[in-house]
């Protein structure tokens, strides 16, 4: 036993013990409307879909969920990403032709047109998505983490 006294802000940590895992499995995510983090996902399959034809929403629901595999996408939270995607390019561009949103036989279906402008647009959002995300988790690291205590 020692007769060191803890002092506030230290806690020394001695080495490992052999055999200690080293990963920290992370826990699910359930992808939310309106969450940065939820959209840039949605946003960085929507920059890798085919131009000009219609893609079904179910299948970016599924390749989210087939990539991203500690997360759970359903077709709301994808449909709201890109319905925020489409308003945001007919504010940039004002015309409705760059993102449809439609009913397909299948169900819900978007098309991106096939225009050289898409791609370097579709990255600046992407962009603003993750300076939105650094943003959240730089407030999140601000938070004043002992309460009342």
């Amino acid at each position: 036993m020692s007769d060191a006294r803890p002092t506030p802000g230290g806690l020394p940590l001695r080495p490992a013990p052999p055999g200690l895992p080293d990963a920290m499995p992370r826990p699910p995510v359930i992808a939310e409307s309106g969450d940065p983090f939820s959209a840039l996902r949605v946003f960085r399959v929507a920059a890798r879909i085919e131009r000009g034809r219609p893609v079904r929403l179910d299948d970016i629901v599924s390749a989210l969920n087939a990539a991203e595999t500690d997360w759970l996408f359903d077709r709301t939270v994808v449909m709201d990403a890109l319905v925020r995607l489409q308003a945001a390019w007919m504010a940039d561009y004002r015309n409705t032709t760059g993102i449809v949103l439609e009913d397909g036989p299948y169900g819900p279906t978007v098309i991106i047109e096939d225009t050289p402008r898409v791609d370097p647009w579709i990255v600046r959002r992407v962009a603003r998505e993750l300076d939105a995300c650094r943003e959240s988790l730089a407030e999140f690291a601000r938070l004043d983490r002992l309460g009342d205590a």
